[in-house]
Order: structure tokens, then sequence, then C-alpha cells
């Protein structure tokens, strides 16, 4: 078989022959033409043969070589030959023989590998020349780099290996860090390591190797929300007429720990009630720099470890009620008929002077006025709602914090006080949907779709089930039942500070009061849609972040048991609820468990990575104790 080839010296093109027992160059191995007719045959360094174009191969030497172990390695002057060859232009045969002294397979061969290298030369066997000093120098240079980095990659290796980084070893784990925090898709270091490339396996390497400990939480960082709080100036509360409710007391009762109080009630009696909610639109105007902001926070982030507001700190020192000794509110005055329902409703700017409250104080207040009207107003609220079918889940709650480096529970009680705040903010909501309504204002309405719910079991067991039964809730432009809240109507206005919704909505009623231009439905979607996107990621870190820090809880106690209530049975398999530290587990049980039953639980083992708890029921060992007794 023949090869058309130039004749880098005479322009001429030449017929090039792979004669058998030739030496050629493979995918840059060597190996031995062994027929030549009628196709190309070549046998590799491995003992296989293969098929090939003539355009694949590289013809080294003639031979004859009967096998590759007639090649063998060779030593020569190759600085010597390249300083000859500085300006000239030579073929394999003569820098074989310039290098090595003679023209062998073994020779031509090594002279190839020369040019291969492209250290000292370059070209192909026809036309070979020798790089320049400059270049020879910058090459030498980069492999004294990459030699340098390739032993520093196996000391870091073996470093890991040993667990024993040390500082210089940072920059290798950056990478690795990255990876952890969802900003990197692939990693080096854990594919060298053999491990999955997953933010998981990530965070795992870096606890290992102590880069993190385990308090350190990722999740707000892997989600790309915010842990800074807005830093923006806010412009003066305009001059504007308010009304003067000063005379009436009002009451902000919520958490304990709460700095940013956005709503406060009072009765005004005999039939009136007034909800107060922080006047945040009077400050934060559609478009502008604190809504544009607020709307790409879309809701104040609460952590554990801390609160990242959606507003500046401003806003709560200047708007927050009972913050100071008044403060500006955008009230809900509503009129009540003898069984509590909502005649009709003004919706004001005002002046308020509120009082604080924790959930605790208020529950020792309600045989005294005007608690035990509020009291009454609520439970009345909460029945009518029940009549109407909405939904009582009542599942165990707490709220997680870590407090001067615990990681603590806080119960979240069934309380008469909680209750009164929650159907009076429902109240507020149903009553400023209806005013929305009527007088045609765009708006944004929280909806829920009705659902069949079947025969449930009784306890915590049937409040788990329904849980997963309800769809989820929808906003929309137009009015539409809420049946999870038993209401034909509602929409969010209470919590300017904290939600983007509550804040737009405030945005309209403000700009219908004073007779400005409104935003169309359309454009509030568009705006809620934007903000509704970051909440999904808001909450998951939130979520996330809970079941962090109870694993952290838990690595701090190692020797921690408590008590699951069963909610699921299936088989072997069940679901309990540990109220305590609000996990949900999976539980492998050797037999079947009833549901609501309790059943001591104690900690097996950890993966805080993973977010995994290792827990086991201990009824099988309570029991084989008791057989043994």
């Amino acid at each position: 078989m023949t090869k058309s080839a130039i004749n880098p010296f005479s322009g001429i093109i030449t017929s090039m022959t792979f004669s058998k027992h030739s030496l050629v160059a493979y995918k840059n191995s060597p190996a031995l033409v062994i027929e030549n007719s009628p196709d190309l045959q070549i046998e590799l360094e491995d003992g296989k043969t293969q098929r090939v174009r003539s355009k694949d191969i590289i013809l080294i030497h003639t031979g004859p070589i009967l096998n590759f172990a007639f090649l063998e390695p060779q030593s020569g002057d190759t600085e010597t030959a390249w300083e000859i060859l500085s300006n000239e232009t030579v073929t394999l045969r003569q820098l074989a023989e310039l290098a090595f002294g003679e023209y062998t397979p073994s020779t031509a061969w090594e002279a190839w590998q020369l040019v291969c290298d492209s250290l000292y030369f370059q070209g192909t066997p026809d036309c070979i020349t020798a790089c320049s000093r400059e270049e020879v120098s910058k090459r030498k240079d980069a492999r004294q780099i990459r030699q340098s980095q390739r032993v520093a990659w196996t000391g870091f290796l073996a470093r890991v290996a040993n667990r024993q980084v040390t500082s210089e070893d940072y920059p290798y784990l950056a990478e690795v860090e990255a990876m952890a925090l969802g900003k990197a898709q692939e990693s080096r270091v854990l594919r060298e390591l053999g491990r999955s490339q997953n933010p998981q396996n990530a965070h795992s390497l870096l606890l290992d190797l102590g880069y993190w400990n385990n308090r350190f939480n990722p999740y707000p960082k892997r989600f790309g929300v915010s842990l800074s709080p807005p830093v923006f100036n806010l412009p003066e509360l305009p001059e504007e007429d308010r009304v003067d409710l000063t005379h009436l007391p009002a009451f902000a009762i919520d958490n304990a720990w709460t700095t940013d109080p956005d709503d406060a009630l009072s009765w005004d009696g005999p039939n009136r009630l007034w909800v107060h909610v922080a006047d945040v639109a009077a400050i934060v105007s559609p478009d502008s720099p604190a809504d544009l902001e607020a709307r790409n926070r879309a809701a104040s982030l609460y952590l554990p470890e801390m609160t990242v507001p959606m507003l500046p700190d401003v806003a709560r020192e200047r708007l927050a009620l009972g913050i100071g000794d008044v403060s500006p509110a955008l009230s809900f005055g509503m009129n009540l008929n003898s069984e509590g329902e909502i005649l009709e409703i003004e919706v004001v700017p005002s002046r308020v002077r509120v009082s604080r409250l924790s959930y605790e104080q208020a529950e020792e207040m309600f045989n005294d006025s005007p608690f035990d009207r509020l009291l009454l107003l609520a439970q009345k609220n909460e029945a009518r709602r029940k009549r109407n079918g909405a939904a009582n889940i009542e599942l165990p709650e707490v709220d997680i914090r870590v407090e001067d480096e615990k990681v603590v529970f806080h119960p979240v009680h069934s309380l008469r006080s909680q209750m009164v705040v929650r159907e009076i903010m429902l109240m507020a909501g149903e009553a400023v949907a209806g005013y929305a309504s009527r007088e045609g204002i765009p708006f944004v309405f929280s909806t829920q779709d009705a659902t069949q719910i079947p025969v449930l079991p009784d306890g915590l067991a049937g409040m788990y089930a329904l849980r997963r039964f309800m769809k989820p809730g929808q906003l929309k432009s137009l009015p539409a039942r809420h049946a999870g809240m038993g209401l034909d109507l509602y929409t969010q206005v209470t919590s300017p500070i904290r939600r983007y919704q509550d804040l737009i909505a405030h945005q309209q009623l403000r700009a219908h009061i004073r007779g400005h231009d409104l935003l169309t439905s359309q454009e509030m979607l568009q705006r809620l849609g934007a903000a509704e996107a970051v909440t999904s990621n808001m909450r998951k870190v939130e979520r996330l972040s809970n079941q962090h820090w109870t694993m952290v809880y838990l690595s701090e106690v190692p020797e921690w048991h408590g008590e699951g209530i069963i909610v699921e049975t299936d088989g072997q398999r069940c679901k309990a609820l540990i109220p305590d530290i609000g996990l949900e587990i999976h539980l492998q049980c050797q037999h079947s468990l009833t549901l609501n039953a309790h059943v001591p639980i104690v900690l097996g083992g950890l993966n805080i990575p993973e977010l995994r708890a290792f827990l086991e029921s201990m009824v099988e060992r309570l029991e084989l104790m008791a057989a043994q007794q």
C-alpha cells in the first residue's frame, strides 16, 4: 500500500510505501505493519491487531522489525543535536543519526519521541525544525511549574488521607467548599478521592478535615439566599392627615423574642374592632429602591441562628408598632354584629399608642377587659370558620433557636392568646378582601381549593394524614374561596414589614384611599410571582436550616433519647413525630405498631451533611429485657 506525501525539499508529490514489517506510529504508540495488501493491518504493543487507513499511521522506519523486542531504549545527546540544528530543517532519519549516531528502528522511534515531546523539536518525519531558545526556555519553565504542581497535589492527597491538612491546602479545599455551597458542579478533589461529586459529599469531606465544623450551616449560601441585612435609606414619613387613635388601648401580642411587631389590636366597644398594621407603604412606594429590594427578598428570613429582615433596620425603628411612644399605622376598623360577624370596614392611616405583650403575658389577662371580649370574639370566629369547613390541623411545633451558642427548642404551646391573635388577624384579612372586592381595587387574594377528605384516624395520626390531603394555596387576582381556612374571601395584610405580599396589598390600599394610580391585577401578580420564586427558596432554606441545627443538637447530646408518636404505618415500616425536637422520622419495626402509640426512641448515629439521624425504637429492646426477666 502506498501513501502520497510532499517532499519538503522539492515540493513534488511522491509515493510512500508502508512495507511489511515496517515500524509506524499509531495514536502516538509504536505499531508494526503485518499486512499491506489488500488492506493495512498493524500489530499493537499488547499483541492485538488493528485494520487502519494509511492516513491513520506515520512511517517511522521501513524495518524490517519482526517484534517489539527489537525496540530498545536509546541514549544520546539531545541538546547537542538541538544546538547544531538550530537553523536547519531535517528529516527523522537525519535527527536520529545526529542525536543517536545511527538510524535504526530504535533510534528512529527515540527521535520521533523527541519530536512528539515538542521541547526541542517539532514537525513531521519529513520536516523537523528545532525550537528557538526562547520557546525551549518557556516550555522548561512551564514543565517545572507543572512538576511542582504535581508534587504539591500528591502531597495534598497524602495529607487528606491522613486527615492532616494545613493552611497551604486551603486553595485545594476552596473548590470542595464551592461544591458544598452549590457554586460548582465538579470537584477534582472528590473525583481523585473516588467520591461522588455532590454537595453532601463535599460537606462531609470538609467536616472530616476540620475545614468546617458541625455547626456551619451551608444552606443559605447553597440556595443563594442573602444573609446580609438590606442597607439603604428610607424617606421620612410624609406629612398627611392621620386619624388619632391614641386614646384606644392597643396591644401587639407576639413571641417574646420578636423585634419587629407589625400588628396590634384594639377593642372599641360595644361592637367595633380595630386591627392596626405598621404603615410600611407610607414610605415604601411601588418600584422604589426599597420596594425592589423587598421584592428581591420576598420576606424576612428566620433561621435558628439569625434573622435577616426584608427591610432595613430603619424601617423597624420608624414603623414597628410599640417601638416608639406613638406609631404610624394603617388601621382597619370593623363593625361587628352580635355574633361577631363583620358588617362593614373602614381603612384609615392612623396614629396609635401600642403596648407590647408576649403570648405568655397576654394569657394571664383574659379575665380583664378588653381581653375577655377579644377572647369571646376569637372563639366565635373560630367556630364560624369550622362550620364553614375550615381544616383544623394541630401538629406539634417547636421554634428552634441558637441562644448563647446552645441549640434550644421552644415548644409552640396552644395558648388562648395565640388563638386570639390568629383569629383576629384572619378577620382583618377577610374584611380587607371583601373591601377590595366591593371597591373594585385590583388585588391579590389568597385561595385554596377544597378537596375530598376520606375518613381519617383519630389523634395526631389523623392530623398528619389530613395535612397530606390539603391542596396547596394559590394567589389569584379574582376573589375565591380559601377552603382550608373556611373563608369565602381572604388576603394577607397584617405583616408588611415581614412579607412582600402584605406590603404590596398596603400599597394598593393607600393608593386607593389617597386617590392615586393603582397597580393593575396583572402588575401585582407579576410582582408577587417574582417574590414567590424567591420565597420558595427561602422556605426551603428555613426548613433545611432547622433540620441542620436539630442534627447539631443531637451530635452534641450523644446520649439523647426521647419519645416518638406513630403517625403512619406500612407493614414493618412506620413514621413517627418527635414533638420535643420537631423531627419526623422513619422507623423499621419488627412488629406492628399502632397509630398514635408513644414509642421510646434512642439515637443510633448521625450524618449531618445528609441531614439524617439514625434513630431506633426501643420497643423491641424493652420486650427483650422483659422476656429475660
